[in-house]
């Protein structure tokens, strides 16, 4: 079996290749500039979301695509990765898709609603990965928390099953490793949920100083994000994703993630303490 991974000098598709690494695989990695790769120390080629050549998908028999993280027509890049995957003879592919997929009320999962479309009507088997919130979307602004003793959103009292890019990587590895899971959907979210005042307290436990979740309306928060120099059109998408997370989009008890990877997902506080 050889595995190719798009995407792969990002966040999530580093963790995934080392994953693989970790159960004995060699993966492909595909990159746009593969000198970012070298890092890896596996086969690289160059490959691009909007070019998709197939001749650097030769011999590739699981294709893993990581959703692209470029918002300018995702989901036609999407269908080019697909596209290329036919013409180059993969027999499966394995792709990150988001919490509910055509359930979601998120503007974000638009993409992954039209990708999940595209791959069914490309006839290929494929195994679908419905990736809830990563925590790290929220460590990562924990710089300005700590200096403003706040963190800001527009999810209320919403509760969010967020997981570690790390558990979700795992994920990657165990599914495309395994033919078995051809065919199948999987809603993968963290083990336990947590609102935003709860993720405020752990930061404050964490970091010995005090830091409060100051909920906020869907526009302002845009707007907040918009001053922080976020595009105008992500801001919004964000502000959307936090709003619709106040209404449960965000929330999955399943723990179908956990039983996929054979433990429980990582708690929010290891993930604060590793990003402070």
């Amino acid at each position: 079996m050889t595995i190719a991974i798009t995407g792969a000098t990002g966040h999530l598709g580093r963790l995934a290749i080392a994953a693989l690494k970790a159960r004995g695989a060699q993966p492909i990695a595909l990159a746009r500039d593969p000198a970012r790769a070298a890092d890896l120390n596996v086969e690289t080629r160059a490959f691009d979301y909007t070019s998709a050549d197939p001749a650097a998908l030769a011999g590739v028999s699981t294709l893993v695509l990581i959703s692209s993280n470029d918002f300018n027509d995702r989901a036609g890049q999407h269908r080019h990765v697909i596209a290329a995957a036919r013409a180059a003879g993969v027999r499966r592919l394995v792709y990150t898709s988001i919490l509910k997929g055509d359930a979601s009320p998120m503007l974000l999962a638009q993409d992954h609603i039209a990708t999940e479309a595209a791959i069914r009507a490309s006839g290929l088997p494929a195994t679908i990965l419905r990736n809830g919130w990563y925590t790290e979307n929220y460590t990562g602004a924990l710089a300005a928390a700590l200096q403003h003793g706040a963190i800001i959103g527009a999810a209320g009292e919403g509760r969010v099953n967020s997981a570690a890019r790390k558990d979700y990587a795992e994920a990657i590895a165990v599914t495309a490793l395994d033919d078995a899971h051809t065919g199948k959907t999987f809603e993968l979210a963290g083990d336990v949920a947590h609102s935003g005042a709860d993720f405020a307290a752990a930061v404050t436990r964490a970091a010995g100083t005090p830091v409060a979740y100051v909920p906020m309306s869907q526009a302002d928060y845009a707007q907040a994000l918009i001053g922080f120099g976020l595009p105008e059109g992500f801001a919004q998408v964000l502000a959307d994703s936090d709003a619709r997370a106040s209404e449960g989009a965000l929330a999955d008890e399943s723990r179908s993630l956990s039983r996929l990877i054979g433990r429980p997902t990582t708690p929010i506080a290891e993930t604060i303490a590793a990003a402070l």
